[in-house]
């Protein structure tokens, strides 16, 4: 399926993966509005790209907002933004437990939340950029595992609210695989035909151990 003149929105979006996504989109025909706390362009064309905190619901809706008012509407949204720090529970700090909660599970929320309202009425997909450590507890990742579980099950529930309304909602779960790698994934389940939808997606290395 052609992505060509749909308008996507990315978190997470000046680094890494988001970077990797968006700029794999662009080459697509893909109009782009970037979130990131450094607010980049990537040096790309047909962008809205603001400094944007994914804890912050009204920083992220009026991104939303511009993006649909310049392009004409919101087709995809990619939930990236994440943070992860790891160790024993009890060790974990304060500041790390609550930045882990807020950035990757809220964040998740605030970013689809802010989407949706431009999406609803054409055919649109939810991507969440969650892990394998949502779909297993894995020893000193507590909270971690905690904010990515969270993730997949939004997304499972989204896609039985949003799908009547045309709107597909995807869960990709990377292990330690590069950006471009998780990028091309990324892509791969959006240009799927709109018959079926892709639940889940998950991948890892082949030099990785297999965890069944």
């Amino acid at each position: 399926m052609s992505l060509e003149g749909k308008t996507a929105v990315i978190t997470g979006a000046s680094g890494g993966i988001g970077a990797a996504v968006a700029r794999m989109l662009h080459e697509r025909g893909v109009a782009l509005g970037l979130a990131s706390r450094r607010g980049a362009d990537l040096g790309l064309d047909r962008v809205v790209a603001r400094p944007c905190d994914v804890r912050d619901l009204e920083a992220l809706e009026a991104l939303c907002a511009e993006t649909a008012e310049r392009f004409g509407g919101i087709d995809i949204v990619v939930a990236n933004a994440g943070v992860g720090a790891y160790g024993p529970f009890l060790s974990l700090s304060r500041e790390h437990l609550d930045e882990m909660l807020d950035v990757n599970l809220k964040g998740t929320v605030y970013a689809i939340r802010a989407a949706l309202p431009h999406m609803l009425g054409r055919e649109g997909d939810v991507i969440t950029l969650a892990s394998e450590a949502g779909r297993r507890g894995l020893p000193n990742e507590a909270v971690y595992c905690a904010s990515k579980f969270g993730q997949v099950g939004l997304t499972r529930a989204l896609d039985h609210e949003l799908r009547e309304h045309g709107i597909r909602c995807t869960d990709v779960l990377p292990g330690m695989m590069t950006a471009d790698d998780v990028a091309e994934v990324v892509v791969f389940c959006l240009e799927r035909p709109r018959r079926f939808r892709m639940l889940e997606t998950a991948l890892r290395p082949m030099t990785e151990a297999a965890w069944g």
